[in-house]
């Protein structure tokens, strides 16, 4: 019979960090892929991404509408009540979940206290920005059976939490299995798609809100347009922005984006570019155009580092978090971004530094790395659930 795995996806990045892995468990004999789609996936109004899913072409076995909203502690109730029903009725026999958000934890938590094993993909990595992504991450470790790292540095993390080693392996960053196979639009189908001018530089911005810091959203996001107004004065570059997060917060950032950018031809404001589009977004920054990629989202430091783009890391919210030589990082400062946004666009040494650096987060073949741990792994051996910890005085 066929290994069910069944993998949990709640937001938009999370999923194109996820599609390299769903791709290859879809491809591999012997496994059924059962896809859950929850959280922000859901919500239109930051953007409905679960019609991004299915124009992938994958099939989704369960929609969770319960464990959205902004107050995390009901909606982490409220998931683990949904998931705990679609288990119930898939009944797969392993989970997958990525990172740090809380619908993910509803998920582990589910399936961990339903005697389902679980794989965690990116745990041991390290923010301290202020957000609660430390503290769910690593109580997701905690919980997880199998841990799946995307660094050596966040392996270690592991091991030293006081999980067994042979829990643990470093797999790299799934997405770049995509952006290694050039798995993204030409430029030229980039430019025609958001209607920019190649000719000149694009600025790629996501600002989220912090969820430990709702009140103080517009106050982080305003000095992020002052110097994006300056540098789009100077350099002529226009700007692609995202919508943020639905976390607490994410509503005053939106409302200002829309009416910063209205009737502006020089800002495209969009609900999610999807992942296709955004790795071709970067692609332009990075390699077309002497562009920046600039903002507060984990993929600023992941997955920019693939295309050689620059970036500009704002505030607290990735404090922490293991990064290439290609970001620059900068506080909630309307002239110290600025500066970094020039450093980024005109600087040749720091564009050539970008262009070349090591990549920490590896080289792509991530997917089927995954796909043959999940495969391998003895479902029938008792020590798989009954963790143990490895730390004694």
């Amino acid at each position: 019979m066929a290994r069910r795995i069944a993998v949990f996806t709640g937001n938009r990045a999370e999923y194109g960090l996820l599609s390299p892995i769903l791709r290859s468990l879809e491809a591999e004999p012997g496994i059924e892929l059962l896809l859950i789609v929850g959280g922000a996936h859901l919500d239109a109004a930051f953007g409905h991404t679960r019609d991004e899913i299915v124009a992938d072409g994958f099939d989704i076995s369960a929609e969770i509408t319960a464990g959205t909203g902004k107050d995390t502690a009901r909606a982490i109730g409220e998931g683990v009540v949904a998931v705990t029903d679609v288990l119930e009725t898939l009944r797969p026999d392993l989970l997958v979940v990525y990172g740090d958000r809380f619908e993910a934890f509803a998920a582990l938590i589910a399936a961990s206290q339903s005697n389902i094993p679980v794989a965690h993909i990116e745990g041991g990595d390290k923010t301290e920005g202020g957000a609660l992504d430390d503290s769910v991450r690593h109580a997701m470790t905690k919980l997880a059976h199998i841990h799946l790292a995307t660094n050596p540095d966040a392996a270690w993390r592991i091991t030293a939490m006081g999980e067994e080693p042979w829990r643990v392996h470093t797999v790299g960053l799934p997405v770049i299995d995509r952006i290694k196979a050039g798995d993204f639009p030409t430029a030229g189908e980039v430019a025609a798609t958001l209607g920019l001018d190649l000719t000149r530089p694009v600025i790629l911005f996501t600002q989220h809100a912090i969820t430990t810091e709702p009140g103080r959203a517009l106050a982080q996001l305003e000095p992020s347009l002052t110097a994006m107004e300056r540098a789009m004065a100077e350099t002529g570059a226009q700007v692609v922005a995202t919508y943020p997060n639905n976390d607490d917060g994410g509503d005053a950032i939106l409302e200002r984006l829309k009416a910063w950018s209205f009737g502006r031809a020089d800002v495209v404001l969009r609900q999610s570019l999807g992942r296709a589009l955004y790795h071709g977004t970067l692609n332009v920054a990075g390699q077309v155009t002497r562009g920046v990629c600039v903002g507060n989202s984990s993929s600023g430091l992941k997955e920019t580092p693939a295309f050689g783009c620059p970036t500009v890391n704002i505030g607290s919210r990735q404090s922490g978090r293991l990064a290439a030589q290609n970001v620059l990082h900068v506080a909630y400062d309307s002239e110290a971004i600025f500066d970094a946004l020039m450093r980024c666009i005109n600087d040749d040494e720091f564009r050539l530094l970008a262009a070349t650096c090591p990549n920490p987060y590896g080289e792509g073949n991530t997917g089927p790395k995954v796909v043959a741990i999940l495969r391998d792994v003895d479902l029938k051996d008792a020590a798989l659930l009954q963790k143990k910890l490895t730390l004694d005085p």
